[in-house]
């Protein structure tokens, strides 16, 4: 099987965890930091909106199961592409909505599919496209935050319509299905 890589931001890395962990074609996502100028960042420090970073998942992904154009879809349905540095109650630049790219051709289509998607929202899409940089990884407590703590208020009230938007929305890639 071979992989390639993304790097997703879109607010709080445990919503876009907990989507892109139930899709087939999904090998490994991990919760972490990009984009900032402070060398291993902790949780803390990036959440103090100081050094740059943006939470984001790392994606591993099987191409031949799972288009890169599914998971720009999935991505821009599973959150607010319009609000700058802001996600529902998490404000900040850590929250902001960007495409960590690794391939030219990643660029390419994150580009040319945000300018398609364009026309159908009121607001202009503020999402960016980058270069990926070095990846942080988030402390052990964040990885896998929702399947351990599904009855907390947060999950319950954030996470889970989420989850269950895609879900409904993209039965057919869901993993098992």
């Amino acid at each position: 099987m071979e992989t390639e890589t993304v790097y997703l931001g879109g607010g709080c890395f445990w919503c876009t965890e907990a989507v892109f962990t139930m899709l087939k074609g999904v090998s490994h996502v991990e919760p972490g930091y990009m984009g900032g100028s402070k060398s291993n960042p902790t949780y803390e420090q990036v959440s103090g909106g100081d050094t740059g970073h943006v939470e984001v998942i790392k994606i591993d992904f099987d191409p031949d199961v799972l288009a890169y154009e599914e998971i720009l879809h999935i991505f821009f349905t599973s959150h607010d592409p319009t609000t700058l540095n802001r996600q529902g109650n998490d404000v900040g630049t850590q929250y902001r909505s960007v495409v960590f790219y690794t391939t030219d051709r990643q660029k390419e289509k994150a580009e040319h599919y945000i300018k398609v998607i364009g026309n159908a929202y009121t607001q202009p899409i503020v999402t960016t496209v980058e270069l990926a940089g070095t990846f942080w990884p988030a402390e052990d407590y964040h990885k896998k935050y929702y399947e351990a703590h599904k009855d907390a208020p947060y999950c319950e009230l954030i996470i889970a319509p989420k989850v269950d938007k895609i879900a409904t929305k993209f039965p057919h890639l869901l993993k098992g299905e």
